[in-house]
């Protein structure tokens, strides 16, 4: 009996009430999450449904609860039911129900915890997007953290997720990175607005190595070579780096295809201003393009094409808005850093002006940046700190984790030193130190013959194993919060509050006989309980892109 099924029963009887009292009003299975209640004596959930749904119905919230506590008393698996105050519903399970998920769980496997919440939804989750221009630095390293622990989160939902990066491959900088390249090829100074560090002289040597006869070409010609060779370079220790952080995107967008002429003759950028000239908000004035955008919340109208002709960073935007709804991209989610705030209006705005709700079809969370005390400058790069040097110095896993403990929008100022400690102070050592330990137990009950084959869950009643047993219970609304609210810092507190109800269970209760002591139908319940906590830690590790070891 899981938490999900009893608010699936609460749904039951909530519907068949509204039904007998003619009440047309909505009620889902999310609105009925149970709660935890913190003293124990209480039960095992609590459910406010009836106060929250009393005066909907047009009923005292405490005899709503009596009536539906006469029902639930009805449901296998259920103990008590009892009412507290104006009307919390306060239920216990039965010791065997409460036991059974351990043995769900573990035949459940990977699956444990997904779910069916956003089947259907199709929705596009671009993150990182960094220039291509120079290597992947700690500003960056955030947003892969978090982007691609939402991917995973809202897949585990049931949502047909695409992972993408925008590569800014056009315009001015690109220009700029392809002239400082050049001129370490060339030996020759520094372009005064050009990009510094020592990466750009290994990439003029490498630029040189593949294209010899670079100093007889033209000079137009020595920038074209060297700027797509550099970008190609450049480009593939981005993805290089971001896989070493185990984040893989489904699709690298480049920003030139957006100018490219289409097998009809027009860029999607020109097909873009077509669509919206079409809907109505495209007008001419003094000799500029523009999209009337402040008609949908937008601060000021923006400029499409300028008078020279020539299309606007917000020409792009349109046009890539546009091309993510082409490829069937229903909801768009873009994380952006600190410094974006004022681009929220203005891609809502444009979501609007190309017919689509916003509120709806569009979600862009805002993220602050972080710190990492004792973290060095990269000796390439010389101003940044460099992905690959924090992978050295603290390790995957341990960026992963920490970076994914905090919402996107709080400031982050971590310490190396923890990062790399291996204490129960590091809450990802902490929690992959469970996993380990679970491990473990497997090893020593092989060792002693100790198998699965007796599973009797009425035996778990010590006060450690009712705790544990109600936190695995959790696990899937966990799952179903962070996909619904975008946040999947959820899962990584849930396993911290997770692996300490395991190492306090594991401290008080022996899974392996002592001694000449015969293996007991306790032992044998108690391997499947360990086994559920492996399960839940292993799937909770891989939504944020975390390994589960087997030893540390």
């Amino acid at each position: 009996m899981t938490p999900d099924k009893i608010a699936s029963e609460l749904h039951r009887i909530l519907t068949s009430i509204a039904a007998a009292n003619s009440a047309d009003i909505e009620i889902t299975e999310q609105q009925l999450q149970l709660e935890r209640p913190k003293n124990r004596a209480h039960g095992d959930w609590a459910s406010n449904a009836a106060m929250q749904f009393g005066k909907r119905l047009g009923m005292n919230p405490r005899a709503l609860a009596e009536q539906i506590a006469a029902e639930l008393k009805l449901v296998d698996g259920i103990a008590v039911v009892e009412i507290a105050g104006p009307g919390f519903i306060n239920i216990t399970l039965d010791v065997a129900a409460a036991g059974q998920i351990a043995q769900d769980i573990v035949l459940a496997g990977a699956a444990y915890g997904r779910n069916s919440l956003l089947s259907g939804q199709s929705i596009n989750l671009e993150f990182v997007s960094a220039n291509p221009t120079g290597p992947v630095h700690l500003g960056h390293t955030r947003w892969a953290a978090l982007g691609d622990s939402l991917a995973r989160v809202l897949k585990a939902a049931g949502a047909d997720i695409v992972s993408e990066y925008y590569i800014n491959d056009a315009g001015a900088q690109m220009q700029k990175f392809g002239r400082s390249v050049l001129a370490a090829a060339l030996n020759q100074p520094a372009p005064e607005d050009g990009y510094p560090g020592k990466y750009i002289q290994v990439l003029g040597e490498k630029v040189l190595k593949e294209r010899p006869d670079l100093v007889e070409l033209s000079p137009a010609e020595q920038l074209d070579v060297t700027t797509e060779i550099a970008y190609r370079l450049q480009l593939d220790e981005i993805k290089s780096s971001l896989a070493n952080f185990n984040v893989n995107f489904d699709v690298w967008f480049s920003e030139r295809t957006l100018h490219e002429q289409t097998d009809g003759g027009k860029s999607k950028i020109e097909i873009a201003l077509d669509r919206l000239r079409e809907a109505g908000h495209v007008y001419e004035e003094g000799g500029a393009t523009w999209v009337r955008t402040s008609t949908f919340g937008d601060d000021k109208d923006r400029v499409f094409t300028r008078g020279n002709g020539i299309y606007t960073y917000f020409a792009a935007d349109a046009a890539y808005l546009l091309s993510k709804s082409s490829r069937g991209s229903y909801e768009k989610i873009y994380l952006l850093g600190a410094d974006h705030h004022g681009y929220v209006g203005r891609l809502k705005a444009l979501s609007a002006v190309a017919g689509e709700d916003p509120e709806r079809q569009m979600t862009v969370l805002i993220g602050q940046l972080v710190m990492l005390n004792g973290a060095r400058l990269s000796k390439r790069a010389g101003n940044i700190v460099e992905l690959d040097d924090l992978l050295e110095w603290v390790g995957s896993d341990a960026l992963r984790f920490w970076l994914s403990r905090y919402p996107a929008d709080s400031p982050l100022s971590l310490e190396g030193e923890k990062l790399r400690s291996r204490t129960n102070d590091n809450p990802v050592f902490y929690v992959q130190y469970a996993h380990a330990r679970t491990c473990a137990v497997d090893r020593n009950a092989a060792a002693v013959g100790l198998q699965r084959d007796v599973f009797q869950p009425e035996l778990l009643t010590h006060t450690s194993e009712t705790e544990l047993l109600g936190k695995l219970q959790q696990y899937p609304g966990i799952v179903a919060g962070a996909a619904q609210l975008r946040e999947p810092h959820r899962i990584t507190r849930y396993l911290e509050e997770l692996a300490g109800s395991y190492h306090r269970w594991y401290d008080q209760c022996r899974v392996l006989p002592q001694g000449d002591e015969a293996i007991q139908p306790l032992h044998q319940t108690r391997l499947w309980l360990n086994d559920a906590a492996q399960q839940v830690l292993a799937n909770g590790l891989d939504l944020i892109g975390v390994s589960a070891p087997e030893r540390l």
